[in-house]
C-alpha cells in the first residue's frame, strides 16, 4: 500500500475466543437438497430477519448490484429476468457465464426470486450486473491477469450502486488499490469477505483489507461467529455465512445444503445494503453504510463506539432500520469506515435508482499503470468444523445479546498494509 493510504479510526473489542476453521474464501456443500421446501428451510436467516415485514416496504427495487465473481448463470429459475448485461473481464470468450457455480450462488443470495424452488434472495427486487473475473484461480480464465482489477473499474463505471466481491487475495497490487479508490470516488458501496482462515494465518486479505471496502465476517444460525471466519481490524460487519444452500458446481444439477463461507455473508450484507438503499434512494453510500452499522445486532455489554474484531459493528439487521427506524443516516459526505470527508469524490447520487435508465454494457475499463505482478486469488473450499464461540446475536429480535470474553479495549489508527 502507498504512504497516502486512508486510515481507519476505530475502537476495537478484542475477544478471547478460540476459532476453528479452514482456509479459503470458497464453500463446501455437504449434501444435495431434495426439494424446494428443503432449500427455503435452509435459508434460516430469512425468517430470523422477518423478511415478510421488510418486503412489505421494499424488496430492493431500483438498486443494481455488481457481482464480481466466476460469472453468473442468468438462466436459473430464480435468476430469470434478474440479470442485466455485464462484462467478461477475463477476456476469455466475451460471455459472463458461470464457470464454477460460486458467482451464481452469490447472485441468487442477493436477488433470487425463489421461483421454482430456487434460492430466495434477500433483496429480490434488486438486479444483478455480472462481472466475470478469475476469482477462483481458474487456469481456463487466466488470459487476463488483471481481470479482478479491471472488473472493479468496470463496475465503478456501471450504474450499479453496490459492488459485491466474495473473494480474497493474500496480497495486493497498486493496480487493485487504485481500482478500489476509483470505485469509491464514483460513490460505490463495496463489500468483500474477510476470509475463511480464522484459526490459521488469519492474515489480512484483499480487497476486504482496503479502507474503502466493507470487510464482512460470517456467523451461524445460533448467532455465533463462524469457526472459519477471520478476525481482526479488517472486520467491519458480519452476516449469516454458515449452513446456507448454494449450487454444488457449474453443472447446475442441484443445490447443496450446509455450505459456508464469508462469501455467503458478503452476499447477504450486499443484499441488506440494497434493501436500505431502495428504501432511501436519495441517500449516499456513506449514509446507507452508517445505518447498517448503527442498526446491526449488538446487544448487552456492547459499549458505544466500539467495534468487535470478530463481528465488526454487529450482525446485519435490515429490518431493524426498515421496520423500526433504528440508525441515523448522518452526514452524506463522511465515510463511516474512515471518519473522513469523501465529498467531491462523487459519493452517492441524489437521483432515485428506480428512475435511472436500464443498465448498459459497462464498457472497457481504464486500468492505471501496472507496477507489480498481479496477485493470485485465494481459492479452494472451506471445511465443516465444530466448535465456535457464541455471541448470541439475535438477528430479527428487538434486542441482541453479545457475550464478550476477555474484553480488552484499545484505540488505534491503523494503516492498511500488505
Amino acid at each position: 500500500m502507498t504512504a497516502g493510504t486512508t486510515r481507519r479510526l476505530r475502537r476495537r473489542v478484542t475477544c478471547a475466543v478460540a476459532l476453528v476453521g479452514a482456509w479459503a474464501i470458497g464453500f463446501v456443500g455437504l449434501a444435495p437438497a431434495a426439494s424446494a421446501e428443503d432449500i427455503r428451510a435452509q435459508q434460516w436467516y430469512l425468517d430470523a430477519m422477518h423478511v415478510d415485514k421488510i418486503w412489505q416496504k421494499t424488496k430492493g427495487e431500483g438498486v443494481k448490484v455488481a457481482v464480481i465473481d466466476t460469472g453468473v448463470n442468468a438462466s436459473t429459475n430464480t435468476l430469470r429476468g434478474q440479470v442485466l448485461k455485464g462484462l467478461d473481464a477475463t477476456k476469455f470468450d466475451g460471455k459472463t457465464d458461470d464457470t464454477d457455480g460460486h458467482g451464481t450462488t452469490m447472485a441468487e443470495l442477493i436477488a433470487g426470486t425463489g421461483r421454482a424452488g430456487g434460492i430466495q434472495g434477500l433483496a429480490p427486487g434488486a438486479k444483478i450486473i455480472p462481472f466475470r473475473a478469475n476469482t477462483s484461480g481458474s487456469q481456463k480464465l487466466k488470459k487476463n491477469p488483471w481481470s479482478i482489477e479491471d472488473a472493479i473499474r468496470a463496475a465503478a463505471d456501471s450504474d450499479a450502486r453496490i459492488i459485491n466481491m466474495s473473494f480474497a487475495y493474500p496480497h495486493t497490487t497498486d493496480r487493485m488499490e487504485e481500482a478500489v479508490k476509483y470505485a469509491q470516488s464514483k460513490g460505490k458501496l463495496m463489500f468483500a469477505g474477510v476470509g475463511n482462515d480464522g484459526d490459521g494465518k488469519n492474515e489480512l486479505l484483499y480487497p476486504a483489507a482496503f479502507p474503502e471496502v466493507v470487510g464482512v465476517a460470517a456467523t451461524d444460525r445460533e448467532g455465533r461467529v463462524a469457526e472459519f471466519s477471520q478476525h481482526g481490524r479488517v472486520v467491519d460487519i458480519s452476516a449469516p455465512g454458515k449452513g446456507i444452500p448454494g449450487w454444488c458446481d457449474a453443472k447446475f444439477d442441484g443445490y447443496c445444503i450446509n455450505q459456508q463461507g464469508t462469501s455467503h455473508a458478503t452476499a447477504i450484507a450486499s443484499a441488506t445494503a440494497a434493501l436500505i438503499w431502495s428504501y432511501h434512494p436519495d441517500w449516499t453510500a456513506n449514509q446507507v453504510l452508517r445505518v447498517m452499522f448503527e442498526s446491526a445486532g449488538k446487544g448487552e455489554g456492547w459499549k458505544p463506539g466500539t467495534v468487535s474484531n470478530y463481528v465488526g459493528h454487529g450482525v446485519v439487521r435490515p429490518g431493524a432500520h426498515i421496520n423500526r427506524g433504528l440508525g441515523k443516516p448522518g452526514d452524506p459526505d463522511i465515510n463511516p469506515l474512515t471518519n473522513e470527508n469523501s465529498a467531491g469524490s462523487g459519493a452517492g447520487s441524489s437521483a432515485s435508482p428506480a428512475a435511472s435508465p436500464a443498465a448498459s454494457a459497462p464498457g472497457s475499463s481504464q486500468a492505471p499503470q501496472a507496477e507489480a505482478t498481479p496477485a493470485k486469488a485465494v481459492a479452494g473450499s472451506s471445511e465443516e468444523a465444530g466448535g465456535g464461540s457464541s455471541l448470541g446475536l439475535i438477528l430479527g429480535g428487538a434486542a441482541a445479546v453479545v457475550v464478550v470474553a476477555g474484553g480488552a479495549f484499545y484505540l488505534a489508527r491503523k494503516r492498511r498494509t500488505t
